[in-house]
């Protein structure tokens, strides 16, 4: 008797398969429980109208009570129907606020969906990754900080860099990002995004820094190679397709290697006395030019003062001379009394003595002493104003002489 005759189950089992010893591929599978589905669905209907069953003998000799073959499968239905249901929800999901969902069918992005609830065809036909798109992230460079006690732990390996002018730099940065394509971090970043962002940092940094000088980098120039940091980091992601955003790079120390810390801390000191005393030297000229400049120009307003007043008593005496001339010249006798009167009323009058006639001694003899002191103090006072109008007047001085003239020759037909 043939093998396949001899086995009537096998036989059964390999012409369910059609003949293959291979397992079927996935069109029969759907297949199979498409037609599975279809004939249980079927004989529900069937069975709801009172179908009959065949009847078996007990052991003992008895009959069984008919069974309904329609029960059992409207159970075997609403099982496959709550299966169904169940594995359909589970393509319900919620993207929260801030986040966004990349969905993917058969590993291969489909779309990104933003806040809400969504559904997607259940696994394994499409899967759902939530990627947070606000968070701010933090990775730090040339340093970490312990999440326990915050203790700043510095790693020599990425802080140590070389400067334009060939010297060693202890720096440290913090770089602040978030994702602006979820796209590209999950299919083109194969690495944690903060090693990624941790190694292009340091490149742009020692990129940076490798520029510029060592004084540059430690003084004046923190923000301009913070800001410079920042771009080319940008860059850099982009270039790679990575989808992070960089919010901000801050420079948090930049310093000499402590080998040789003491000593670039005496030269930057001495550095800084030196701005000091420039400092201080350009106050001092900013206060004493302007003083000098005031005091000149004082000066020569005085002097211009000075000329003035004297070009115009000069002329005034010159003015005045020219009209005693001029009645000199109508009358000479009478000018010459009034010039000598006028002498000796000024003579006389800065005199304390006091010339008393007694020829007739019947006469009560009255000395005036409070008036003869004052009359003395105001005489001093008057005498020392005519003497700086003397000394500083040519022409006074020829009227005086003109009036001692007059005096003598007044005296000589006297």
């Amino acid at each position: 008797m043939p093998w396949d005759d001899s086995d009537p189950g096998n036989r059964n089992s390999k012409d369910r398969r059609g003949g293959r010893s291979e397992p079927p591929d996935l069109d029969e599978i759907v297949s199979d429980f498409r037609n599975t589905i279809s004939r249980l669905l079927g004989g529900l209907g069937k069975g709801g109208s009172g179908g009959s069953g065949d009847s078996s003998s007990s052991p003992r000799g008895g009959s069984a009570p008919a069974r309904k073959p329609g029960g059992r499968r409207f159970l075997i239905t609403v099982a496959a129907v709550v299966v169904i249901g169940i594995w359909v929800s589970s393509g319900l999901y919620v993207v929260e606020q801030g986040e966004n969902g990349v969905e993917l069918r058969f590993g291969k992005y489909t779309q990104t969906t933003g806040a809400g609830l969504r559904w997607h065809l259940p696994t394994p036909i499409e899967e759902v990754l939530i990627v947070n798109v606000q968070k701010v992230n933090t990775v730090e460079v040339g340093y970490r900080v312990n999440d326990q006690n915050r203790q700043i732990n510095p790693v020599t390996r990425e802080a140590l860099m070389l400067t334009a002018d060939e010297n060693i730099i202890d720096i440290q940065f913090a770089v602040q990002y978030d994702i602006k394509d979820p796209k590209d971090l999950l299919f083109n970043v194969s690495d944690p995004v903060h090693l990624v962002v941790r190694q292009a940092t340091e490149s742009a940094v020692r990129e940076i820094v490798g520029g510029n000088t060592m004084d540059f980098a430690i003084t004046q120039g923190r923000a301009e190679i913070a800001q410079g940091t920042k771009v080319l980091l940008q860059e850099i992601l982009d270039r790679y397709k990575t989808g992070v955003n960089v919010r901000a790079v801050e420079m948090q120390n930049a310093q000499p290697p402590a080998e040789v810390k003491a000593a670039f801390d005496d030269a930057v000191k001495a550095r800084e006395d030196e701005e000091r005393l420039k400092n201080e030297a350009q106050a001092y000229y900013r206060d004493v030019i302007p003083r000098a400049r005031g005091q000149a120009a004082r000066l020569l307003q005085e002097a211009e003062a000075y000329r003035a007043s004297t070009i115009a008593r000069a002329e005034g005496e010159a003015s005045r001379f020219e009209q005693i001339l001029e009645e000199y010249e109508k009358a000479p006798q009478i000018t010459r009394d009034r010039l000598y009167l006028e002498s000796l009323e000024q003579v006389l009058s800065n005199s304390t003595k006091l010339i008393i006639d007694q020829t007739n001694g019947n006469n009560i003899i009255y000395l005036p002493l409070d008036q003869i002191l004052q009359r003395q103090q105001d005489s001093q006072s008057n005498a020392i104003r005519d003497n700086r109008a003397t000394n500083s007047s040519p022409t006074s001085n020829f009227i005086e002489s003109l009036n001692r003239g007059s005096d003598r020759s007044g005296r000589i037909q006297g």
